[in-house]
């Protein structure tokens, strides 16, 4: 083997950077990103605050990290079952007149407006909960953040809770007691994820830290629940007209 072959030979971790870039879209840089959002969270977010969307060129863009994650999270939605559950909640004396109206079969206006609710849930959600915290974050922050950081700062958060989440996201597209023990995890998650990456911005001492991750964690489940109504308003509508 010539010297220039073997110089061109790729080396382990150019493998695994590879092999993860071509299955995920993850590139070494997003993999390094994810170990310290898991391990270091509060580093991340200072660089990304201080040096710009790649954190001086370290991490990957908040933003391009979250869509990652969203399709993640959309194909646990998908294999949990979708979302139908949300309309065959409704009340009988509302779901069957539209049902009836749309001409179809039960199972095709469910089977439509599942189509259509798993594939906006994510996305719709995953922006109204930036929209949601980044306020709450530029005003605690003792910087003038403006909009653009204010935002980053709110990726930064999500970010690093929906990676603890992933394992149990399955879960929390459930019913039933699975669900409900998922969903008291998630809320331990994401106080905990606030604790670990804002203190010295979003708090300065544990106590007022862990009733300012209470505020924007309610701040974040009100607007889950207008986005929810969103999400089955535009299941109906798939159903009546799709």
């Amino acid at each position: 083997m010539s010297e220039q072959e073997q110089s061109a030979k790729p080396t382990p971790a150019q493998t695994v950077h590879d092999l993860s870039e071509d299955a995920l879209g993850f590139g070494s840089t997003e993999l390094r990103t994810v170990r310290d959002l898991l391990l270091r969270p509060r580093i991340v977010l200072e660089s990304w605050m201080t040096l710009g969307a790649t954190g001086g060129g370290l991490y990957a863009r908040p933003l391009r990290l979250y869509l990652a994650l969203n399709a993640i999270l959309m194909l646990a939605l998908f294999l949990s079952g979708g979302s139908g559950h949300m309309i065959t909640a409704l009340p009988p004396e509302m779901l069957n007149p539209l049902i009836e109206t749309s001409g179809k079969s039960r199972d095709a206006f469910l089977a439509d407006a599942d189509g259509w609710m798993t594939l906006f849930m994510v996305p719709l959600l995953s922006a109204l909960y930036v929209m949601a915290i980044a306020p709450l974050l530029r005003w605690w922050d003792p910087e003038n953040l403006g909009w653009r950081r204010g935002l980053r700062a709110g990726f930064a958060f999500l970010n690093a809770w929906t990676l603890l989440l992933l394992p149990i996201s399955w879960l929390l597209y459930g019913q039933g007691w699975a669900a409900l023990i998922a969903s008291i995890a998630m809320w331990v998650m994401g106080i905990a994820t606030f604790l670990r990456m804002g203190k010295g911005r979003w708090y300065r001492t544990t106590g007022p830290g862990v009733g300012k991750a209470l505020v924007a964690l309610i701040a974040l489940y009100a607007i889950s629940l207008v986005g929810g109504m969103a999400i089955t308003a535009i299941g109906l509508a798939a159903g009546l007209w799709f």
